[in-house]
């Protein structure tokens, strides 16, 4: 169990040179399907495998309690069986001031977002972060936002909020090539 301290923004445009760095294909799926904001996810992450509970600790969602269990295959598979919603993206890790920027586009239905998180050791490093140029808008405590409520969303089912707040869809065009930075 760990407390995670974290930023999400949404982007504003990818890095140019984003399709240099190691990236992941990962799958999401929250369950119960019936909940509105789920919070108990089962990942694919490249080639682990996991089941994480996140709990927010207050009203800043900039902190969460977060409880993993790593898995196997076999039990990955078993139960991805279960009904759930699910999310696809690709992560990339970019470095940025000593951090590393997890750059999540979204596939599928949800193509055209891309959301950009950012963990933290300590609160007040947290605290004094400043936004990045290649980010829009700080989403860390909109609801909209989050994985248990963007999994089995379509970008037309949120495209009101993402209006709200200045978002334009992103082509990410150098997506399709095969690349050796693949984790």
């Amino acid at each position: 169990m760990l407390i995670e301290q974290e930023k999400t923004y949404l982007a504003k445009f990818l890095p140019e040179d984003l399709d240099k760095y190691p990236k992941k294909e990962i799958v999401d799926i929250y369950y119960p399907k019936e909940a509105v904001h789920a919070v108990l996810r089962l990942r694919k992450n490249g080639s682990k495998y996991e089941l994480t509970k996140k709990t927010d600790i207050g009203d800043d969602k900039s902190q969460k309690l977060e409880q993993t269990v790593p898995l196997d295959e076999n039990e990955y598979l078993a139960l991805a069986h279960a009904s759930g919603k699910k999310v696809s993206k690709v992560r990339y890790y970019y470095p940025y001031q000593g951090l590393t920027a997890e750059i999540d586009v979204f596939q599928d239905e949800l193509s055209g977002l891309v959301e950009v998180d950012f963990e933290f050791n300590d609160i007040g490093k947290l605290k004094e972060f400043e936004i990045p140029d290649f980010c829009l808008v700080d989403v860390t405590n909109e609801d909209f936002a989050a994985g248990g409520m963007l999994c089995g969303k379509s970008y037309s089912d949120i495209e009101g909020e993402l209006e709200r707040v200045g978002y334009k869809k992103i082509a990410w065009g150098f997506e399709q090539k095969d690349s050796e930075n693949r984790i």
